[in-house]
């Protein structure tokens, strides 16, 4: 699934303030997707600098690599003044990040000369991978990375889920009064849907995995496999993670959306809503409607904290729909 730099940022800033930010991303897509911006962005939030000079010579403690030869290849020699970068220490509350524009156009050399750097970072850095043609990347140095892919027109993949909690929203606000059982049909249509996305996520993971067992059985060590075996099941968490966060974004948007439309805020996240949200508007009152966002944010930071998923949604949507 591909996703537009706005969830994609939002993502990573979330990882960084819940201390869950891996130490190397890859962020892959076509011409226009917004790597660069990704990029920036992140390294602002973690290094400080603001994000328009990230890719400036102006940057304090934020090293690039670029393909500036003939060959428009990256050398080795940028991946060593990079690395030695990296070494130095970072001042109080910054990050050292290290960006690798068109990582596809890595020498072999220089990409043997990064992945002992992915291999064991140096503390207290960021490593960010930008790539057009992740395809293109050693095995070695793409499994050792967290992939964020892009939309090639910097816009979300609509994901069916998201259309069909929207509905189940819809549905919920036509009802005229809301109690304990409403509160549990919403929570039990958002845990089918989450179900739906992790079988998705594993069964494609699953099939990702098959084919390089199949490729690389003869080529490689047995170890190197079991690291890809447990590539992919972290993999599949992580998606399902972010998954699942989107679904809890659609939440907050419509609660947003009730909000705005209480006190009259034309702007609207869920246009197709606006004719429900218009109605809890009516319903309830703009304080009412800051807490149950704010029991939503609630959720959002519990789940960040690995506490049982199932549970957390009872509770909250006790809270947010049942009365």
């Amino acid at each position: 699934m591909a996703f537009s730099k706005k969830t994609a940022i939002g993502f990573l800033r979330r990882a960084h303030e819940n201390n869950r930010l891996g130490h190397a991303y890859l962020i892959s897509g076509p011409v226009g997707s917004g790597k660069r911006e990704v990029a920036a962005n992140l390294a602002s939030v973690v290094n400080g600098t603001d994000a328009a000079a990230v890719f400036s010579s102006k940057a304090r403690e934020i090293f690039v690599a670029e393909p500036e030869s003939k060959s428009r290849r990256i050398l080795i020699e940028q991946i060593r003044e990079l690395e030695h970068g990296l070494q130095m220490r970072s001042g109080e509350g910054r990050r050292k990040v290290a960006i690798i524009a068109e990582a596809d156009r890595l020498q072999p050399q220089a990409a043997n000369a990064f992945l002992k750097t992915l291999e064991e970072p140096p503390g207290n850095s960021l490593l960010l991978l930008l790539s057009a043609l992740p395809e293109a990347l050693p095995d070695t140095i793409v499994s050792r990375c967290i992939s964020i892919p892009l939309a090639s027109n910097g816009q979300e993949t609509e994901i069916p889920e998201r259309r069909e909690l929207v509905d189940l929203l819809r549905s919920a606000a036509r009802e005229k009064t809301w109690g304990i059982q409403q509160a549990y049909r919403l929570q039990q249509g958002l845990q089918a849907l989450l179900g739906k996305i992790r079988q998705q996520i594993k069964s494609d993971n699953e099939e990702a995995w098959e084919s390089e067992e199949a490729r690389y059985r003869n080529a490689t060590d047995g170890a190197w496999l079991e690291d890809r075996e447990e590539y992919y099941k972290a993999l599949t968490e992580s998606l399902y993670i972010q998954r699942r966060a989107m679904l809890i974004e659609v939440l907050l948007e419509f609660w947003s959306d009730v909000l705005r439309a209480g006190t009259n805020v034309e702007r609207r996240n869920l246009s197709v809503a606006k004719k429900e949200t218009a109605a809890l508007a009516e319903r309830f009152n703009a304080p009412d409607v800051l807490r149950r966002i704010q029991r939503l944010e609630e959720l959002r930071d519990n789940l960040g904290r690995n506490i049982q998923e199932a549970l957390a949604f009872e509770v909250a949507f006790l809270e947010v729909f049942g009365h």
